[in-house]
């Protein structure tokens, strides 16, 4: 009961003082300056987390843009703000990024579209797939090769493009087992061309692929083809005449030299089969000057029939001995450019084939003037064997016979109409044929006249 009555008392006391306090004037204005405080430091810390706000989300858009900037190149990049905080060094940074982020993309793209070209210009078809041999890539001349009048298009299969089971074998080992190729292959057998393939792995996005470089070797297995039958034919050639040569000789020497009867002979034939040797020879000598571009004397102007009257004075003894009749026909002067000493050897070889290859009492007939278009030209017909319709495209080649038997038989060395082609060649000409099988041949030079 004291306690309860303890704690009344207490309650009253308070509520007392409270009152006083209340009514106190200082004690009220206190109070209204606290609130009035605190309203302005309320205030003030409003304005200032706004204005760092703004601050923070102008420098979160610089970052943003900064970063934008990084995938366009054609943005410039920015002035960096001076600042000392996290923020400012980290738009530095970025801008410094961006800065060289551009310049790598610039120079990869530098490098892109230079090899770009080179690969394009290419004279050798490239081709690159991916894991799947999907075509990734392929130059013009790829696809000028393989029938596409323009670019290849991408994303097609391997077979799509050119189907050729090699190329496809070649390319399959690379993409699976990452190790390089060299092969030759005949990728156009309806065309008769033939590649040297070298393949390599390539990094694609599917993983790994394939790229393919394929040299056209045809031209150069058709020169090493004919240099091997030019080789061959000169053996051939030459082994004749040296086997005669060796084989009469070595009969004299065993005892045919007191034979009254063949001795004589026998050196004739000796005598003959050098003579063929050094035709050979300076035959060789003759086209490698040719080839080499050497023209005794010099070019100069060159009078058609001073030349043509000199082979035709050439080749009268042979002519008498072999019965046939030489014609001049409608000769006409006229002047061409070029070596007088090749011209008359081109004539003269000319004019042997066609004596040779003739018959008994026939004849050669030479005409030399000037072409309805103003240029020289120079005919050569005769009554002879004439050449099949299928061996005329050949007849200028090194070597070549339309009758083996009967070349040997008549001599030569198969390089006649090789020298007259060049010469001919070698003067801006062109020389034509036209035969007929046993009737005969005829033969025409067409050079610019002076």
């Amino acid at each position: 009961m004291a306690v309860t009555l303890i704690a009344v008392d207490t309650t009253v006391a308070r509520f007392a003082v409270s009152e006083r306090l209340t009514n106190d004037p200082s004690i009220v204005e206190l109070r209204r300056q606290i609130f009035t405080l605190s309203l302005a430091a309320a205030l003030f810390a409003l304005i200032v987390a706004y204005v760092v706000s703004r601050s923070l989300s102008h420098r979160v858009s610089r970052l943003k843009s900064i970063a934008e900037t990084l995938l366009d190149p054609g943005a410039s990049p920015q002035p960096v703000a001076d600042a000392n905080d996290e923020l400012g060094a980290l738009e530095h940074s970025l801008s410094i990024m961006a800065v060289r982020f551009h310049e790598l993309v610039d120079r990869l793209s530098l490098e892109s579209a230079r090899r770009e070209a080179i690969l394009s210009s290419m004279v050798e078809g490239v081709l690159a797939v991916d894991s799947s041999l999907h075509v990734t890539f392929c130059n013009a001349s790829f696809a000028r090769l393989f029938g596409f009048r323009g670019p290849a298009p991408q994303g097609l299969t391997l077979l799509e493009v050119v189907r050729d089971p090699g190329l496809l074998s070649v390319l399959t080992r690379v993409a699976s087992s990452g190790e390089f190729v060299k092969q030759r292959l005949q990728i156009l057998p309806a065309s008769g061309r033939s590649f040297e393939v070298y393949a390599t792995p390539l990094a694609t996005a599917s993983g790994r692929g394939a790229i393919a470089v394929l040299h056209d070797t045809t031209d150069l297995e058709r020169l090493e083809q004919v240099r091997k039958d030019f080789v061959a034919n000169v053996s051939h050639e030459m082994r004749t005449p040296l086997a005669a040569i060796a084989g009469y000789a070595e009969t004299l020497l065993d005892g045919a030299l007191g034979d009254p009867q063949n001795n004589r002979k026998f050196v004739q034939i000796i005598q003959s089969s050098a003579i063929r040797l050094n035709s050979i020879a300076s035959d060789l000598l003759v086209l490698s000057e040719l080839e080499a571009g050497v023209n005794p004397g010099g070019p100069g102007r060159i009078s058609v029939q001073v030349a043509l009257e000199d082979a035709l004075a050439t080749v009268e003894a042979e002519a008498r001995t072999r019965s046939v009749s030489v014609i001049r026909g409608t000769i006409h002067d006229v002047e061409v450019m070029g070596s007088k000493i090749r011209l008359e050897q081109a004539l003269v070889n000319l004019l042997m084939n066609a004596i040779k290859f003739n018959r008994t009492g026939g004849e050669v007939k030479a005409d030399c003037g000037l072409t309805p278009e103003g240029s020289a030209f120079i005919k050569i017909s005769d009554t002879g064997v004439g050449i099949p319709f299928e061996d005329l495209p050949r007849i200028f080649e090194r070597f070549y016979r339309v009758d083996k038997a009967r070349s040997r038989q008549v001599g030569g060395t198969g390089l006649g109409l090789s020298i007259v082609k060049h010469v001919i060649e070698r003067m801006e000409g062109k020389i034509t044929v036209e035969s007929q099988l046993g009737k005969g041949s005829v033969f025409t030079v067409v050079l610019p006249a002076c």
